[in-house]
């Protein structure tokens, strides 16, 4: 916007142009009996909405205002509570509202958007009447075109300037070119006074940004109006001093400050605030700017628009086209072309007021018009060649066309689609300097005290600040408000974490205030000097943390781990399964040495493993979800060691019913069989080998039984050889004895294979029962 006034000042000031009195900006709202309605409460959350109460008493009828930026007025409308506590109710609230700028340019005579050039504005005035001085000679008459040119310096430079000529008032055509010593003055006043009207509105979006709400009250008596509401707003943040003691019993001292910002319209004087450690849900919609919809063009029906005509002897009667059609343009002079189309949105309404320019590439020449209420622009003299289109139209993306051919003796049609333009509105806040609301009590004479600033308190999901004293924050200023100020329980270690391999000075410390401790940052102050700081989340009343600040230097620590299995340590056998455990160990030995002169105690990390157990007794001091923590004392000069060994049971699943000698062998030789499971594995071994013998004669009567089938085929063969003879024939008896008694063999190897699977079912059956019937569950 403001190279835009740039731009603009610099044009009328080489233009020499006299405008009229331009109009004022609206006064404020202002009524002779209108109350300020004061901000009384204020509570920010963390998700950057801030709930606003603002009240005052008031008698009988009374106007109240409140004043908003725009940014705070979308929010204000769709929460805003107004509430007469009394015998009375709010009849009224309004607001000053302002219309998109391109939307009141709209109300102008002059199609002029919020961003226009030099050749831009002369074009919009084409037909007016104008006095023109160049140097010494000056002339009076119509503007009749404005062009860009391309002209040279007759050094092989080339510069575009802005040509245009006028009809004087005798008639004659005028050539001038826009420059430093040519200047034009409006002669017709009503078109002086809309060019003043256009910058007196570009101007007012310059205004402060502020809205005035006013709200009427009616009633009698003396009473109270309440009104609520939320507003975005900067999310409060905290930081915390923690001031370590110089005597060993003495407890730290923990100061908690709020950040807190004042961008809103209005100041805060006194007001009870409350600070949120939550972020409820909540949404942005822009329903205090006006919108606008599209309407359609509706063209008139061919009826209405008849005109007189002669039915004999008539051809073509361009009177009888459809509005919608464009008539062919007239002839255009020798060397040059026309050029005409319709310029449309992505919905394929037509798009009126859009600025179209066509430019020769080859020459530089260019010209402009805007499509009319059809959305058609039409060129009757074009430079004809390799030219370029541009589409220009507030709200929308530029449309350009290059590289295109400009044909002489032809129509030349091209159409446009302009696409909608995504826009953003960037408010710059210059902030003042930041003010601090606190007392200025030294730190000596709070040293040995314990106040709270804050009342804590729970909300579902949340918990809440609420400041004792009131507070004061002038609009686009922040404060640092004291929420806490208590002594703590904090002891100072050296920690170390495998993961990171740091060793850092740190404080375990123990939230000994009733209030919930926001996240935030911190410092530490040690023997009067800053000692580091770091990050601090949530911690709750009663909760203990452990906050890092600082490098150790003074402190080494290594480690060496070694891995082992070990034998099985238990077994146990239900529902026909055997399960063996087995362990895998692991032990790591810290090593740590202390090179100061005052004694450490360290804090190590032991990473925290799912299914692993610590062996012989050790117990860490605490536990979170990724480590456990141990403590070692080291003192001055000295090196101290610690052990931690660590186990992890894994089981293997056998089945009873696969169990054989060597898997018996492997336990018995570990040790790991007592008297009741040898018994129990003899029992399964001897039922397995009562039916391991009961397959094996099945197997044998069964291949006895495939040996005389196969015989028997090869007898049949041979007697389906035989020719008849009497030999044949005493062969052929013998082949059916030999069949007969295969026969009956068959049948008693039928018989026995029948009785071999009738005592394997039952000796199955057996093993089944005595495997299920086996509960056992060792340890060792």
């Amino acid at each position: 916007m403001r190279k835009l006034l740039s731009t603009l000042a610099l044009f009328f000031s080489l233009l020499t142009i006299t405008f009229g009195q331009s109009s004022k900006a609206q006064p404020k709202l202002q009524t002779n009996s209108d109350v300020r309605l004061p901000v009384k409460r204020v509570v920010l959350y963390k998700n950057g909405v801030g709930y606003f109460e603002h009240s005052a008493r008031v008698q009988g009828n009374q106007e109240l205002t409140i004043d908003f930026t725009t940014a705070q007025l979308n929010d204000v409308l769709k929460s805003l509570t107004a509430v007469d506590l009394g015998e009375g109710r709010v009849s009224s609230i309004r607001y000053n509202s302002v219309a998109p700028l391109d939307q009141r340019l709209k109300a102008l005579r002059l199609p002029f958007g919020s961003q226009v050039n030099q050749a831009d504005f002369l074009s919009a005035l084409r037909g007016a009447r104008v006095e023109v001085r160049s140097g010494s000679s000056s002339a009076t008459g119509h503007l009749l075109s404005v062009e860009k040119e391309r002209k040279s310096n007759g050094k092989g430079d080339y510069a575009d300037v802005t040509a245009f000529s006028i009809v004087s008032d005798a008639g004659e055509m005028r050539n001038y070119e826009l420059g430093p010593a040519t200047s034009v003055r409006l002669v017709e006043k009503d078109l002086n006074q809309e060019v003043g009207r256009y910058l007196g509105l570009v101007g007012s979006s310059r205004a402060i940004d502020l809205r005035r709400m006013t709200l009427t009250a009616n009633g009698s008596g003396d009473r109270q109006v309440f009104v609520s509401y939320i507003s975005e707003v900067p999310i409060w943040k905290s930081t915390y001093r923690i001031i370590l003691g110089d005597k060993p019993d003495q407890k730290p001292l923990l100061q908690g400050w709020a950040i807190v910002d004042n961008t809103v319209g209005e100041d805060w004087n006194d007001v009870q605030l409350s600070l949120v450690a939550g972020a409820p849900q909540s949404f942005i919609q822009n329903i205090s700017q006006p919108y606008y919809v599209r309407r359609p063009i509706v063209e008139l029906p061919t009826a209405v628009m008849l005109t007189p005509q002669s039915h004999e002897g008539t051809l073509t009667d361009l009177g009888n086209l459809s509005p919608g059609i464009l008539a062919p343009p007239p002839v255009p002079v020798a060397g040059t072309t026309g050029l005409r189309g319709v310029i449309t949105d992505p919905s394929g309404a037509v798009v009126p007021g859009a600025r179209v320019t066509v430019r020769n590439e080859e020459s530089g020449q260019s010209q402009s018009t805007v499509t009319d209420a059809r959305g058609v622009y039409e060129f009757y003299s074009v430079q004809a060649g390799n030219s370029a289109l541009f589409v220009t139209m507030p709200g929308f993306k530029q449309f350009n066309l290059t590289n295109f051919y400009l044909g002489i003796g032809r129509t030349n049609e091209i159409d446009g689609r302009l696409d909608v333009a995504n826009t953003s509105e960037t408010v710059t806040v210059a902030a003042e300097p930041m003010t601090v609301q606190t007392s200025t009590a030294s730190l000596a004479a709070i040293a040995d005290k314990q106040h709270i600033e804050a009342e804590g308190k729970d909300l579902g999901d949340y918990f809440e600040y609420s400041i004792k004293q009131k507070i004061t924050i002038g609009k686009n200023q922040s404060a640092l408000v004291p929420i806490l100020q208590a002594r703590i329980d904090a002891e100072k270690v050296s920690l170390w974490n495998e993961e990171s391999n740091e060793i850092r000075r740190a404080l375990w410390v123990t939230n000994s205030s009733d209030l919930t401790l926001d996240s935030g940052t911190f410092n530490i102050i040690d023997a009067g000097a800053f000692a580091g700081e770091g990050q601090l989340e949530t911690v709750h009343p009663k909760e203990r943390r452990l906050i890092s600040y600082a490098a150790d230097p003074a402190l080494r620590i290594t480690m060496d781990s070694d891995k082992s299995d070990h034998p099985i340590t238990h077994i146990r056998i239900a529902k026909g399964n055997m399960i063996i455990t087995q362990e895998e160990r692991e032990s790591r030995k810290y090593t740590l040495h202390n090179s100061d002169t005052t004694p450490r105690q360290v804090v190590i990390e032991h990473p925290a493993r799912e299914g692993w157990k610590m062996a012989k007794g050790a117990k860490p001091e605490e536990t979170t979800a990724s480590s456990l923590r141990f403590r070692v004392g080291v003192g001055p000069g000295k090196t101290e060691a610690m052990d931690l060994e660590e186990f992890h049971p894994g089981d293997s699943t056998y089945e009873l019913s696969e169990l054989d000698d060597d898997e018996v062998v492997l336990l018995t030789d570990q040790k790991r069989v007592t008297p009741a499971m040898q018994d129990a594995f003899r029992r399964i071994l001897d039922q397995k080998n009562v039916i391991d013998d009961l397959n094996t004669q099945l197997k044998a009567k069964t291949t006895e039984q495939e040996n005389i089938a196969k015989d028997q085929a090869r007898v049949r063969e041979n007697m389906k050889a035989l020719k008849g003879s009497a030999e044949e024939k005493a062969l052929l008896q013998r082949y059916a004895r030999q069949l007969d008694s295969q026969e009956d063999q068959l049948d008693q190897l039928n018989r026995s294979i029948a009785d071999i699977r009738s005592k394997q079912s039952v000796e199955d059956a057996k093993l089944d029962q005595m495997i299920q019937a086996i509960t056992l569950d060792e340890s060792f």
